[in-house]
């Protein structure tokens, strides 16, 4: 990976060579690569006019969107570093990781600064507003700083075991290295990626500088499209997505809705838990994408550490292995005296190489304890302190060379792809006034359910509403415990250690419940009927609210899944908007229909000998732009059956077909043979049938000498086949001469 170049530099210098090609897309916008760095340029100005100094840490606090891109850009032109926040997270929690960062400004906009601390607590940082008209102004000039490749790119901050979050610090080459010559996937320009991830999960990471270091487009794919699986698929599949990275829990929730979509992937990504054998082997048998991954890494080795292509599944298959190290990584499992483990034996997983963090933000003893002297290398000029990472998981190595993983080593679990330290949660419900001794572990009742559940001593007084409502504010939704269970001592062992065998399994007290009232009406019961069979809880009332008995964002997915299969219909955010059973209820049985779409009718009848503006209502042309389409058309106006412009995806297309040097990026040509003539003509007289059949085999795209591209529909549009006879020992070369070789792969017998 180029080790002489900041991440800003390579995307500078990557928009020198493609301007005008397409570097992210978000709903109905999109910028090239040119306005993209001009547009951070001139955040980038801003930023420096503002006192923001390279080496200076700098929060942005955006959903998933354009401007975020702008202000990840714009930080590192400045030489600093940005810190992603999640406004979702409490305001406790994003004031500390504020004052722990001691971050120069905030970039946000007037809707997510509602969500903030005031600036006065957290010291006075400067407030950016990305929607302040004064960000579009300014030189457009790449910033001329001496910048230090070495500086970090980001600090993430992840759950912490001492009851505070801890802000990893992020190196620039960890970033050039995931995303270039990596050894696991090869990024190029042709590549849309899409943006799925919470901006301060280090998947995002991935997501961002994927494409925009290798000439791609970055797809944002909006929180509210997420969380509905099939508006996903779709979307997915109309923004011709290629690469795709889902945590194991949202994939294996997904899966099936997915299929279709699964197979037009160059690369799907799946990690942060173990992988499922069945879903996986799922996938393979019936919507290969073109490569399955598994990805693993903690957040203070950049993303990835270790992938594998998964090709098949056993029948049997217990487990799918980590697989191998990225190129400028390396693996090591050692003993307890940090000493390498033969094939087959069980030790801690030891990352070191580029990717490796440089320790955590203001720790120094935990980032002792866990960034480690690399005893194993030597030091070079490009690693001139080789470290590396104490991960905490347990492997082993198997004999064909791949990584097995067998869990943690401590109390560090992952959730719906957030890791988080049960130490955190317990510290902050054990400074609850009344609690004496807690303790939180990990239960999954139901295959690909886990949830958090929380077991306290001390008074009994403490109800499960005083106990979510603290924890929810001062926690993320994700780490606050589904049930509450009192316990007048917890269990232990002989020897004196809790027991965790012997908790409890969570009961209906244990959940949030309201007062119990009866469900009324048929929606309200059906409704019930499902909360009470996905979330566990075998009565469930009127007023009983989804969230606090223990469902999460997942879960909602299942919830309107499950509905559409007895007939009941709503949109995620409607739960989100109305949590309790009667309120949801009251909102699906009202759930307005979407309004129709009014599209004209076709007005040019058929043989029809002159077409005339007033015959395309969805189109703006004179009569001699009409007359000109007509003349490119064979059979003239007789053989157009409709005109009308361009969709956004389509003009997308257009465009690439005319940057294209060579070849075309969305031409898929295949190679089929046939061992009689017969067959030959019944599959080209089948695939006429197909071409008659549906208008969009017979569309053509013309655009000379028009005011705007447009699309012509053909009445018909007969195949033409081309024969070629090709025979002795030139037939190969003769072949190659005349097709494109990057798009085809020749048999020769």
């Amino acid at each position: 990976y180029p080790k002489d170049k900041c991440i800003h530099q390579l995307f500078e210098a990557q928009t020198a060579k493609t301007p005008d090609a397409v570097a992210v897309v978000y709903e109905d916008a999109q910028l090239t690569y040119a306005e993209l760095n001009n547009k951070a340029n001139r955040l980038a100005h801003h930023l420096i006019a503002i006192g923001v100094k390279p080496g200076d840490f700098t929060a942005i606090a955006l959903p998933r969107g354009i401007e975020l891109v702008i202000a990840e850009l714009a930080v590192l032109k400045c030489g600093a570093t940005y810190v992603p926040l999640d406004p979702d997270y409490p305001v406790e929690r994003l004031a500390f990781i504020l004052s722990d960062a001691r971050v120069r400004a905030v970039m946000t906009d007037p809707e997510t600064q509602d969500c903030l601390p005031s600036p006065e607590t957290v010291g006075q940082p400067v407030i950016v507003d990305m929607n302040d008209p004064q960000m579009a102004i300014g030189s457009d000039s790449n910033p001329a700083l001496r910048l230090d490749r070495q500086a970090p790119a980001y600090v993430m901050y992840t759950s912490g075991s001492s009851g505070a979050p801890k802000g990893v610090v992020v190196p620039q080459c960890g970033v050039l290295r995931l995303v270039i010559n990596n050894r696991y996937a090869d990024f190029t320009a042709a590549d849309r990626v899409a943006f799925a991830a919470n901006p301060a999960f280090d998947a995002a990471t991935l997501e961002v500088w994927a494409p925009l270091l290798n000439g791609g487009s970055i797809v944002v794919i909006e929180q509210h499209v997420l969380l509905d699986p099939a508006c996903f698929a779709q979307t997915l599949k109309d923004r011709q997505v290629t690469v795709l990275w889902l945590t194991v829990g949202l994939f294996n929730q997904y899966v099936k809705t997915l299929s279709d979509t699964i197979a037009q992937l160059r690369y799907l990504i799946v990690g942060g838990d173990a992988l499922d054998p069945k879903v996986i082997k799922y996938v393979l048998d019936t919507c290969p994408p073109e490569h399955l991954l598994n990805g693993y890494g903690p957040t203070e080795t950049t993303t990835f550490a270790i992938t594998h292509e998964v090709c098949k599944v056993a029948e049997n298959a217990s487990h799918i292995p980590l697989g191998r190290p990225i190129a400028n990584t390396r693996i090591y499992i050692l003993d307890d005296n940090q000493q390498p483990v033969p094939i087959g034996v069980t030790g801690e997983l030891y990352i070191g190489g580029a990717g490796v963090a440089c320790g955590y933000l203001n720790g120094a003893g935990l980032t002792a304890e866990r960034f480690l002297p690399d005893p194993f290398v030597d030091a070079t000029k490009q690693e001139p302190h080789p470290r590396m990472y104490k991960t905490g998981d347990l492997g082993r190595f198997l004999p064909d060379g791949n990584i097995e993983f067998l869990g943690r080593n401590d109390f560090q679990v992952k959730i719906r792809g957030f890791r988080i330290e049960l130490g955190e949660i317990e510290a902050r419900l054990a400074a609850i006034d009344g609690v004496t001794e807690t303790t939180v572990l990990v239960r999954e009742d139901t295959p690909g359910d886990k949830r958090l559940i929380a077991y306290f001593t001390g008074s009994d007084a403490l109800g499960v509403e005083t106990l979510r409502s603290h924890l929810k504010s001062v926690l993320p939704e994700y780490m606050v415990p589904a049930a509450y269970v009192h316990l007048e001592a917890l269990p232990l062992t002989p020897n004196g250690k809790l027991d965790r065998k012997a908790l409890p399994t969570p009961e209906g007290d244990a959940f949030t419940a309201r007062a119990y009232e009866t469900p009324l009406g048929d929606v309200e019961q059906r409704l019930a009927a499902i909360w009470s069979e996905l979330l566990q809880v075998e009565k469930i009332g009127r007023f009983d609210h989804f969230f606090e008995l223990g469902g999460h964002s997942l879960m909602a997915v299942t919830l309107t899944s499950r509905m559409r299969g007895v007939g009941l219909h709503a949109d995620v955010r409607t739960l989100f908007d109305t949590p309790s059973l009667c309120e949801f209820a009251a909102a699906v049985s009202g759930e307005a229909q979407p309004a129709p779409i009014d599209v004209p009718s076709n007005l040019i009848p058929a043989d029809c000998e002159h077409i005339t503006p007033e015959l395309l209502p969805m189109v703006d042309l004179t009569q001699a732009d009409i007359d000109g389409i007509v003349c490119a058309v064979p059979g003239g106006a007789a053989n157009i059956q409709d005109i009308y412009p361009l969709s956004p995806l389509q003009e997308g297309l257009l465009f690439h077909h005319l940057m294209a040097q060579q070849g075309d990026t969305y031409l898929l040509p295949t190679v089929l043979a046939f061992d009689t003539q017969k067959r030959l003509d019944n599959f080209v007289d089948a695939l006429q049938m197909v071409i008659d059949r549906h208008d969009i085999l017979r569309t053509a795209v013309q655009w000379e000498e028009l005011p705007e591209p447009v699309q012509v529909v053909w009445r018909r549009a007969p195949l033409a086949p081309e024969e070629m006879i090709l025979s002795g020992v030139h037939a190969k070369d003769e072949l190659l001469d005349r097709i494109d070789p990057r798009r085809y792969r020749i048999d020769v017998r």
